[in-house]
């Protein structure tokens, strides 16, 4: 999760999400370069008074700096592209899940269970034990295996909602009467937080997400358990 003072993104959880950063680095790099480049010029025209009465007018230079952005952005936009379609694929996931927007909680509905749904609400601050963090603790932790590929259907009861877990490179509008889908795999078990990133009303910023990714074993105990108690 976030820590204070942090300037990059949370560490990746999820194939996608490990992309996401390999890209980010990648553009980050051409800017740094266009950016230092174009920093000498600008130094090297003010702090020089020579003149080159050769490149006042050339067409070789205007080729040049109209072919080159060209090939920068199909740098940017093939990579940009692959990852589009990479986080748009989805095969034969192993567990689908229901979430719903509501003011101001989510529910999660188990689809290949027959009666596995709950509530997930914001843990007020005076309930919170040691180590545990406000406004994105839960009562009720959407648990998933680990190493499986999850798809997440996504909608909403009344407003506009979004479904956004930063460590997994997944946000998802959730929009009343319509399904959206989104599929991730979390490499490592572990805690995952994220929250409702659509304004949605006065306690928009009281609507967490809290993922627990778990040992294909424990997520059946889990959920057999959870099962027994319904």
């Amino acid at each position: 999760m976030a820590h204070p003072t942090q300037l990059g993104f949370q560490d990746a959880a999820s194939p996608v999400m490990e992309e996401l950063l390999h890209f980010h680095d990648h553009a980050l790099m051409i800017v740094f370069l266009i950016s230092t480049f174009v920093l000498y010029i600008i130094l090297a025209m003010v702090s020089t008074k020579l003149t080159n009465k050769l490149i006042l007018d050339s067409q070789e230079i205007e080729v040049v700096w109209t072919i080159l952005p060209a090939i920068i952005l199909v740098l940017i936009a093939l990579p940009s592209l692959r990852i589009l379609y990479l986080m748009d694929e989805l095969n034969d996931p192993h567990l689908t899940i229901k979430a719903v927007g509501h003011q101001w909680y989510w529910s999660y509905e188990y689809t290949d269970y027959e009666d596995l749904q709950f509530d997930s609400y914001m843990l007020p601050t005076q309930d919170l034990t040691p180590g545990q963090f406000r406004l994105l603790e839960t009562d009720n932790r959407m648990v998933i295996p680990m190493e499986s590929p999850t798809r997440v259907l996504v909608t909403a009861e009344d407003v506009l909602h979004s479904w956004a877990v930063p460590s997994l490179g997944v946000k998802m509008d959730a929009t009343p009467g319509r399904l959206n889908q989104t599929t991730f795999m979390i490499l490592r078990s572990g805690t995952y937080y994220g929250q409702c990133s659509e304004i949605c009303g006065a306690n928009h910023s009281f609507m967490p997400i809290m993922i627990e990714a778990v040992p294909l074993k424990h997520f059946e105990s889990w959920s057999s358990l959870v099962l027994e108690n319904a």
